[in-house]
């Protein structure tokens, strides 16, 4: 899922025994200050910009509770501190075939496919989409996005294929920033669900933030959070009609959150089938045959198109990628529930 900034670290590729851990003591004399503010006091190793990055990655918390806001004020505590292992400084280019769907001076269009990373990680340092870029663009990569993450403007999960836009030029950049900001950007995923989501036409919309109680999943939270709006209608649903066992759905995206259409799904009681860390619940035994002979290994979820105005020349793109061989393999073993 998809921001104009430069994204942090991807929560598939985290592990909590990669990162720091420090514990800072807040007093009485801290109450009201900025939290960043108070913690960068104390922590003179990391400025005020890297924890305001932590506290919106979810990497600070306060009795086990995450907390979301750098601007929040503070109060007397103890606050728990995770500090991500830095990753390479200078990624490597790495000769890896890339399925390119455009590419002019300015920008790159890939048809990213499931199982790379899109920028170097713990636990993901090599073999990512950037690595494959710097070998196949040089150092023509937009450097905005920092050393680690060159070009990158928007991203999806390392286990999601589909359309991704790199940019070449800083021009490029933050042109695409902006279309991302002001969601002048057409992003329409396909996904297979558990089930279908009632109605079958709809809107979900619920703030999202990283859960209290698993820090690498996000959730739906009534205060707080990044407001988040997901478009879906179901194309297709598969088995009875009554009580459809499984669906094709196509989901439009509003907004761009860390993992917004796998939670939003999931929140209407059909998540992605395959989803590792939202698919709780079993589906049907059917179901579970057509995801075996599929060797279906990730959450179906496909990036199919990606529109926007070229930021540079004007022009009008549109892309269009179609269903990766595991999931149209999936899709006709639906098809004959």
């Amino acid at each position: 899922m998809s921001e104009p900034q430069a994204p942090a670290i991807d929560d598939d590729d985290f592990d909590p025994a990669d990162a720091a851990v420090r514990i800072v003591e807040l007093g009485p004399e801290d109450a009201g200050e900025r939290l960043d503010k108070a913690l960068a006091a104390r922590l003179p190793e990391l400025s005020r910009a890297r924890l305001q990055a932590l506290i919106a990655d979810g990497q600070v918390s306060r009795d086990g509770q995450a907390l979301g806001s750098a601007s929040a004020k503070a109060s007397p505590g103890a606050y728990k501190v995770l500090i991500p292992a830095a990753v390479p400084a200078d990624p490597q280019p790495e000769a890896i075939p890339l399925t390119i769907l455009f590419e002019d001076q300015h920008l790159i269009v890939v048809d990213k496919p499931p199982g790379m990373a899109v920028h170097p990680a713990p636990g993901s340092e090599s073999g990512t989409l950037v690595n494959a870029l710097l070998h196949h663009c040089g150092e023509t990569l937009s450097g905005i996005g920092g050393v680690a993450r060159p070009g990158i403007v928007h991203r999806i999960d390392k286990e999601t294929s589909g359309v991704l836009a790199v940019a070449k030029t800083d021009a490029a950049h933050q042109g695409l920033t902006k279309l991302f900001a002001a969601h002048d950007i057409e992003r329409l995923y396909i996904a297979f669900t558990r089930g279908a989501p009632h109605p079958a036409r709809g809107t979900i919309e619920g703030a999202i933030a990283r859960s209290t109680h698993d820090r690498k999943k996000m959730a739906i939270v009534r205060s707080g959070g990044r407001h988040a709006v997901t478009h879906y209608v179901v194309e297709r649903a598969f088995g009875p009609a009554e009580k459809p066992l499984a669906a094709r759905l196509a989901c439009r995206l509003e907004t761009g959150r860390t993992h917004q259409i796998r939670v939003h799904l999931a929140s209407k009681g059909s998540p992605c089938l395959g989803d590792p860390v939202y698919g709780s619940g079993q589906p049907a035994a059917p179901v579970r045959e057509a995801i075996a002979a599929a060797a279906l290994k990730r959450q179906a979820l496909h990036a199919a198109v990606l529109g926007f105005v070229h930021p540079v020349t004007g022009e009008r793109l549109r892309f269009e990628s179609p269903l990766p061989a595991d999931l149209a393999t999936l899709e006709r073993g639906l098809e004959g529930l």
